[in-house]
């Protein structure tokens, strides 16, 4: 165990030899900087704001450990991302299949630009931009599984579904001579990348796990849902950053990122709530802003494509949409997805996706293409392809790496710990000394 800990130490200390050059200050825009360091910032306030949105769903006996989740995610993805996730990402590609590891532990990832992603930016700025991308994406994944799942397989899980699933895919994507970017796909800030891979990894993961004990039996209930909302404002607030900062300037682009984030955001809360209503009697706060989050995943891919009439379409749809498949699917397939990751993220996700396909216009973005609707049927079909490898690979990965690590840890809580809730069991606090 020494001689391990020892090489490891010697690994770390060779890694962290400077391997960076200062920055050339005329090719870097300060004003481009400061957008894209800010919304690197914004991105990382939703992972706390996932943890509220989240933390306010679960029963009070549960609240820490799923807030837990989204916390330690910042933390364990964090070194990841500088030590060997950013370059399987974004390095050098090797086969269009993923970067190599020509820039691990941030070797000759420095202050001078890179021109393959960003001109007019510290390459160093991108990276960590990137990195909360990656930070969001697992901590999505926590809400399928809430509630049931012990914290040592959890941590397993994530740094091999990070690096084995999410790295590679980021790559395929969004690197340069990644297969799926060569393809012709558009994915402005995420839909494959990050809402379809997460909610279909959660989807994966739930039904492995099971269903949590007493569902459909006893009260299952959120037991803070103020919470909740002030999550869903953190994580409105923050995916402008997700979305505006994907331009990677501080110009036109990034505004009308921006402006259909909002619209598509407020049109799919409108959607879920005024379809509750119907279909359900009431409207609730709940499916207000499950429907916002809904809108904002849906447009997560279009963001950079589209103009705010078709976010307005692409909002409505996903609002109704997701909350068909909460409210009905779910229920009639009987599936334990907790907090809906699939039901929002998945489907949300995949839906935009094929939006892009539609209402994409090079009119707002001349880097990318027409959609169906814009004269280019062939873009529907390169997005419907897009989303489908997307599906599988994050679907046959992730029901891989959950058999593997239940080889050496077991993944779901006993019996007892499920019903003391996992608070005290798996972290030894409780999130509140009385009852109120």
């Amino acid at each position: 165990m020494r001689r391990f800990a020892l090489l490891i130490l010697m690994v770390l200390l060779l890694l962290s030899v400077p391997g960076v050059a200062l920055a050339d200050e005329s090719a870097v825009s300060a004003g481009d900087t400061a957008w894209v360091l800010v919304s690197a910032a914004l991105v990382l306030l939703m992972t706390p704001g996932l943890a509220l949105f989240y933390g306010g769903m679960v029963r009070r006996k549960n609240v820490l450990s799923t807030i837990m989740h989204s916390f330690i995610i910042i933390c364990l993805v964090s070194v990841q991302w500088v030590i060997l996730g950013y370059s399987l990402a974004f390095g050098p590609d090797h086969a269009g299949l993923f970067g190599d590891l020509s820039w691990l532990g941030l070797n000759g990832v420095g202050l001078e630009p890179n021109a393959d992603y960003a001109a007019t930016i510290p390459h160093q700025a991108f990276m960590v931009f990137q990195m909360m991308f990656a930070i969001i994406t697992a901590a999505l994944i926590s809400g399928a599984f809430a509630e049931r799942m012990r914290f040592p397989a959890f941590l397993a899980i994530t740094l091999l579904w990070t690096t084995l699933v999410y790295d590679p895919l980021a790559h395929w994507v969004w690197g340069v001579g990644g297969w799926i970017r060569s393809m012709g796909a558009l994915d402005f800030a995420g839909g494959t990348v990050v809402h379809i891979s997460s909610g279909v990894a959660g989807l994966v993961i739930a039904l492995l796990l099971g269903r949590r004990i007493g569902l459909n039996s006893e009260p299952i209930t959120p037991h803070n849902l103020p919470l909740s909302v002030l999550g869903a404002g953190l994580l409105w607030f923050g995916w402008f950053g997700f979305n505006g900062g994907s331009a990677l300037s501080s110009g036109g682009l990034a505004t009308s990122a921006f402006v259909v984030t909002n619209t598509a955001a407020a049109a799919a809360a409108l959607s879920w709530v005024f379809t509750e209503w119907i279909h359900h009697g009431k409207p609730t706060i709940l499916g207000a802003i499950s429907g916002c989050v809904a809108g904002l995943v849906a447009i997560t891919p279009a963001s950079g494509f589209v103009g705010p009439m078709s976010a307005v379409i692409i909002g409505l749809v996903a609002g109704a949409l997701c909350y068909f498949t909460v409210s009905v699917v779910k229920s009639k397939l009987g599936y334990d997805d907790a907090l809906d990751a699939f039901g929002i993220h998945g489907v949300g996700g995949t839906w935009g996706a094929i939006a892009t396909g539609l209402f994409a216009s090079k009119a707002i973005n001349a880097a990318g293409a027409d959609g169906l609707f814009f004269g280019n049927p062939e873009q529907l079909l390169i997005q419907v392809k897009a989303a489908l490898f997307s599906i599988i690979f994050a679907a046959v990965a992730t029901f891989i790496i959950v058999k593997l690590v239940n080889l050496f840890t077991p993944i779901r809580a006993t019996v007892t710990e499920e019903i003391t809730g996992l608070d005290l069991p798996m972290h030894g606090e409780r999130a509140y000394d009385s009852i109120f």
